[in-house]
């Protein structure tokens, strides 16, 4: 269990490494591995902690340098993440906003509202838009169940971003991942990578706080 424990956590910090391990032992095996993963992180609101635009990239990357094809990984990974998402929002549209009452420790109301507040700003686009920002991913289709969206509205903005997603993500892996100075500094490129994709988080908590802050202190929003 330990053991297993372990080669999780390597996906964060020694994603690089363990995905040629993972390549090297499982061979075709690793498109199951990486549809599992995808689907959990996309499908499962439980999961928003898998690596999601990392592991594409490096995906990617390491799939461009034989044993593995480009275009069928993007191919599998994009249908795991329309899947994904499709699953998620027939979910949330079971279950519905008493998931988030307090009684389940793992899911967060935060995250919720968090992705509740996306939607109110990018509407519809928000589903594209999520694709891009960890945590909101893994909700943005649960709040669509939820609300009003219809399936089909849901469903053309899914594929949109799935697509863009996937072939951006393993597709930027394939081009720029073997470049000499991101195959030496790869750690490096994936944290950035998963700071990016964070940023949106940050500065949305950012204005949060500082509007919190104003409210209290009685200073004027500026203009």
């Amino acid at each position: 269990m330990l053991e297993l424990w372990h080669e999780f956590l390597r996906l964060f910090t020694e994603l690089d490494v363990a995905l040629a391990e993972i390549i090297a032992k499982h061979g075709l095996w690793t498109y199951a591995i990486l549809f599992a993963i995808v689907f959990a992180e996309t499908g499962l609101v439980v999961t928003p902690f898998l690596p999601g635009d990392s592991l594409l990239f490096a995906a990617g990357a390491l799939a461009s340098q034989g044993g593995l094809s480009v275009p069928l990984m993007m191919v599998l990974l994009f249908i795991a993440a329309v899947l994904g998402d499709a699953v998620n929002y027939h979910i949330g549209k079971k279950i519905g906003p008493p998931a988030f009452s307090g009684r389940f420790r793992f899911l967060k109301k935060s995250h919720l509202e968090k992705t509740q507040k996306f939607f109110e700003k990018h509407g519809g686009k928000a589903i594209i838009y999520a694709r891009f920002v960890p945590i909101v991913r893994t909700f943005a289709p649960f709040v669509a169940g939820v609300g009003t969206m219809s399936y089909g509205r849901f469903l053309a903005y899914n594929v949109i971003g799935a697509f863009v997603w996937v072939v951006g993500f393993v597709g930027a892996g394939a081009i720029f991942g073997n470049l000499p100075i991101v195959k030496n500094n790869f750690s490096k490129v994936i944290l950035i990578i998963i700071i990016v994709s964070v940023l949106p988080i940050v500065f949305e908590w950012w204005k949060a706080w500082r509007a919190a802050r104003k409210s209290t202190t009685g200073e004027r929003p500026n203009a």
